[in-house]
């Protein structure tokens, strides 16, 4: 895998990626998606989600704070996606803990072909049809082995399906990676997991292997946490740090940093 020439043809090509996304973290998606070297752009009114949508490159659609509205908003947006033939990635937070995250994002993954399924353990869990415990939106509980649930869910959705947590796992169902770059004060910052969306979606954007844009998403994002945390004092510093060093990004720290384990 080539995580430095992925991320060459983000800042060479600069996809535009289209967010219907969280209202508590959309100023950072914005500022990531710009650090990484794509432009941003958050149109959720569905008056104009299918016209934004044709200019995109991918379509980012995050249900942190969503409303009836929001997700009429997204499936339209995502069937636009859909004939435009752009990847679509839906990241399921807060799945499980209540019935109306659950519901609504089944129902777009009914109504969209999604490219890329991005949650945490319990969100995937609890949209693979297992036993699992969501907090809010943390991840307390899955019953089963998660590369198995990951694996199962992917060929049942055919889509890529992307665990986020201390290790992220990475599957279409038939590849699976485990990407262990990243550190825990990339926890103690809240947005991090909707950046890491937003990043994949640029990524995404550029190369349509999900399962390969997913991983080397993940790792550059893990590996600008882990640079930003040789730097920091505590998280105030650490976050500032972190978009210095998801903008700085070079193939030497790439290459001698990227933590990305094929195990199937």
């Amino acid at each position: 895998m080539n995580i430095v020439e992925i991320l060459e043809k983000i800042k060479e090509q600069k996809p535009l990626i289209h967010h219907i996304t969280n209202w508590v973290t959309i100023y950072d998606c914005a500022n990531i998606v710009r650090a990484i070297g794509a432009l941003p752009v958050m149109a959720h009114a569905k008056e104009e989600v299918e016209q934004m949508t044709s200019i995109a490159n991918a379509l980012v659609l995050n249900i942190g704070t969503l409303t009836v509205d929001l997700i009429e908003s997204m499936v339209l947006a995502g069937k636009k996606a859909n004939k435009k033939n752009i990847p679509v990635i839906l990241d399921s937070v807060g799945v499980g803990a209540t019935d109306l995250r659950t519901n609504k994002a089944k129902e777009i993954l009914e109504e969209v072909k999604v490219s890329i399924l991005k949650g945490n353990s319990s969100e995937i869990g609890t949209l693979a049809g297992v036993e699992s415990e969501t907090k809010g939106v943390e991840a307390m509980s899955v019953k089963g082995n998660l590369i198995e649930i990951a694996e199962k869910l992917a060929n049942n959705r055919k889509l890529t399906v992307v665990i986020t947590g201390e290790e992220d796992i990475i599957s279409n169902g038939e590849d699976v990676y485990i990407c262990k770059n990243g550190h825990w004060m990339m926890s103690k910052i809240v947005g991090t997991g909707c950046m890491a969306t937003s990043v994949i979606g640029a990524f995404a954007a550029v190369e349509r292997n999900y399962t390969l844009a997913s991983s080397a998403a993940l790792s550059c994002f893990g590996i600008a946490g882990e640079l930003a945390a040789e730097k920091s004092k505590s998280i105030g510093t650490y976050k500032v740090n972190f978009f210095d060093e998801i903008f700085n990004l070079d193939k030497v720290s790439i290459e001698k940093m990227q933590k990305i384990e094929k195990i199937k």
